[in-house]
């Protein structure tokens, strides 16, 4: 009973973390949102809780193959999302954020929390700052237009 508590309380944690991620993009209208990133986290935790207590009592069997299938399987779907539009590349950086996503779903399966949580806050964080910088760069074309008080 209590192993089935912790399973989902790892499925619970990756759904809140990767759709708190996929809030920050949906918001900016971006293809993929919070479903999508819950999701990514979510299948991504539960394929690693798989692979260490499902895989492992199987004789001759490598519990991180199926990890190394997840980094696959999220770089085929971010190849999906990135697309040359009017000569300007466009879904790389959500492409990017599904792969982050799904390590922290990874992390999570393996039960590094704390580790998911930070990793999460640091995505978060780097593409709000970053695109705060961005927007930035485009009105002034310098960095400390994102600082300045006026």
């Amino acid at each position: 009973m209590w192993d089935i508590l912790i399973i989902v309380a790892k499925l619970i944690l990756a759904i809140i973390l990767g759709g708190i991620i996929g809030i920050e993009r949906e918001t900016l209208g971006k293809p993929a949102g919070s479903r999508t990133y819950a999701l990514i986290a979510l299948g991504s935790t539960l394929f690693t809780i798989l692979s260490i207590q499902g895989f492992s009592q199987l004789p001759n069997a490598v519990p991180g193959a199926m990890a190394a299938q997840i980094v696959t399987g999220i770089g085929f779907l971010g190849a999906g999302l990135i697309i040359f539009h009017k000569e300007k590349l466009e879904g790389l950086t959500t492409a990017a954020a599904l792969w982050a996503v799904a390590a922290v779903g990874v992390t999570i399966g393996i039960g590094w929390y704390l580790v998911a949580t930070i990793t999460s806050f640091l995505i978060f964080l780097l593409l709000f700052i970053v695109r705060k910088i961005e927007f930035s760069k485009n009105k002034k074309n310098t960095l400390w237009t994102l600082f300045d008080k006026k």
